[in-house]
């Protein structure tokens, strides 16, 4: 292994021979880090057509006549037909719908995305040949094929599928108790989900401590890594709190206990405090590892070292240990006592100063660098935009007089939206245009990407800042129906859709195409090495099985000796 190595570039101890397969059965029975990497990637890319089908039957929906109040009533009053929308004679079905979007959205794409990059990226960048549990590994993978099917096959038992929303509130999450199974099936969804996080966050922790090149001390650690550390930690943490209040649900909704049902003494504010719990980190779970990439991808195109690299760590740090603190300012409108407002108030308020730290420390790492502005730079840039803008939307929501006027409305869906979506779904494009050549030894297409990139950027804005104004006015969240008052704003977050479906696509067709360009045979495609030091640079594109030659392959690098400055 290679922490036995003792000295730079020693050769690494011969791998026990195993039984290898080949084709399809190869894929199904990896346990090789980086095709397990690929395979949450190619399953991330999969749930993400669904849950955007998903989003766009409701926005098509939105933007019919059918779904503007006044004429539904002129209909009913003069005796015409009814405006057609999808949802006219299903409403029910609209719930469904923006349940399982969230669901897969959250579950099923961004998170497990983010951990597609970290399964091939983390062993590159500290040297290790694989994960510290390889066969895990693969296991925390296949566990989501099972909890996706099971809840799609929801739409097709009585009831249909969950339809409580991705928060699964009670008292609504209790309807159809014994005889609508949809909201279990959900629920053991989320199990399943759940387990294959935690799998992934011990791999990784022990992979980080254990298997560190010879030399790579924790000050020496690239930022991706730190972020892949701290965001396992609350994977680790909080995700049996997640498992604990939809356990409660489940008993309550099939074994008589009382939980969440308030006439048998139960507490249904009780579930919100425990899910939010889980739900608030959740948040991180999903920007984090991002925030470590981009550090990368920042530093690598803007030719320098990354600027104040202790504070970004600490930064990083500070936001695992805060985001446990701060879970109710979701919950100001529940009677919760004035004393306990005002601290996740400030607690909340208090969240955004290392936020913002590592925001002017990207900007310091640009300042005066040789800019290339790449795909891969540019949606990083991009996400700075987006990601600032919605964390305005967030302090705004976190004054709790603001946050109790605009509970429930569409202003607080624009929030999560432009800080998810501009911000994940940003960074995630970022990684996959920086790092597809080192994971498949094909580039993706720049000239394409350019159009990706501004159809994504201004296709997030328009529908996530409309949805901003849709909230202020007063429109409510997840509602079939609204006055003519909120037209306008919801055709512009239609027209922002489809803008970012048509770039998504183009992403997809770019990726199948990519494969048949020509093969990359250096081992530095960006030619950023010479500054950024790092391993995943130092060997093949894709690497071989066993990553590299020699542990270190390049000597260690010490972070803090070069930040801010020009190699």
């Amino acid at each position: 292994m290679a922490e036995n190595i003792a000295h730079y570039g020693a050769p690494m101890t011969a791998a026990p021979q195993i039984k290898r397969y080949s084709g399809v059965m190869d894929w199904l029975t990896t346990v090789d880090h980086k095709k397990i990497g690929l395979l949450y990637f190619w399953f991330v890319v999969t749930m993400g057509l669904i849950g955007g089908a998903f989003a766009g039957a409701i926005r098509i929906h939105l933007a019919t006549p059918g779904a503007v109040w006044e004429a539904v009533n002129h209909a009913h009053l003069t005796g015409t037909a009814v405006p057609y929308n999808w949802f006219s004679e299903n409403r029910h079905l609209y719930n469904e719908f923006v349940t399982m979007h969230a669901t897969i959205m959250i579950f099923f794409t961004i998170i497990p995305g983010f951990i597609a990059f970290m399964n091939y990226i983390v062993p590159l960048l500290i040297g290790a040949r694989d994960m510290a549990f390889p066969k895990m590994n693969a296991f925390g993978f296949w566990l989501l094929i099972p909890a996706a099917l099971l809840m799609f096959s929801s739409f097709f038992v009585n009831g249909g599928a969950a339809a409580s929303g991705w928060t699964a509130y009670p008292p609504l999450s209790l309807q159809g108790m014994h005889s609508m199974p949809g909201q279990d099936m959900w629920i053991f969804g989320v199990h399943l989900a759940g387990v294959s996080s935690i799998l992934a966050a011990i791999n990784f922790i022990v992979t980080i401590t254990n298997l560190r090149a010879p030399g790579m001390t924790w000050t020496k650690l690239p930022i991706f890594v730190w972020a892949t550390m701290f965001v396992s930690i609350i994977q680790l943490l909080a995700t049996p709190v997640l498992a604990a209040a939809v356990t409660m649900l489940l008993m309550d909704r099939n074994f008589g206990t009382s939980f969440t049902v308030p006439e048998k003494g139960g507490d249904p504010i009780l579930y919100q405090h425990v899910f939010w719990t889980y739900s608030h980190p959740a948040v991180y779970i999903m920007i984090l590892p991002g925030f470590g990439a981009i550090s990368h991808i920042i530093a690598a195109f803007s030719h320098k070292r990354v600027f104040g690299y202790a504070s970004m760590v600490f930064a990083i740090g500070a936001i695992t240990v805060l985001g446990f603190m701060v879970w109710a300012h979701h919950m100001f409108v529940v009677g919760m006592p004035t004393l306990l407002q005002t601290y996740f108030m400030y607690a909340s308020l208090l969240i955004g100063v290392p936020t913002g730290i590592k925001v002017f420390n990207w900007l310091a790492t640009m300042w005066g660098g040789t800019i290339r502005f790449t795909v891969a730079m540019k949606f990083a840039c991009g996400f700075l935009c987006l990601f600032v803008i919605g964390g305005f939307g967030g302090l705004i929501l976190a004054m709790v007089p603001t946050d109790i006027s605009l509970n429930n409305s569409y202003f607080v869906v624009g929030h999560f939206h432009m800080v998810l979506v501009g911000g994940s779904v940003m960074l995630l494009f970022a990684q996959a245009y920086y790092w597809w050549p080192k994971m498949t030894g094909h580039y993706l297409s720049e000239g394409l990407g350019n159009w990706v990139f501004w159809l994504m950027f201004i296709g997030v804005f328009v529908a996530f800042f409309a949805m901003h104004i849709s909230g202020y006015e007063g429109m409510p969240r997840r509602v079939p129906v609204y006055y003519a008052d909120f037209k306008f704003s919801n055709m512009l977050t239609t027209f922002g859709y489809f803008l970012t479906i048509i770039a998504a696509a183009l992403f997809y067709i770019d990726l199948f195409v990519s494969y048949s360009r020509p093969k990359i045979t250096v081992d530095d495609p960006w030619q950023v090495n010479d500054v950024q030091h790092s391993f995943e640079w130092a060997t093949s594109c894709p690497p071989p099985v066993y990553n590299f030659e020699h542990v270190p392959p390049i000597p260690v690098v010490d972070q803090m000796a070069h930040h801010g400055t020009n190699a």
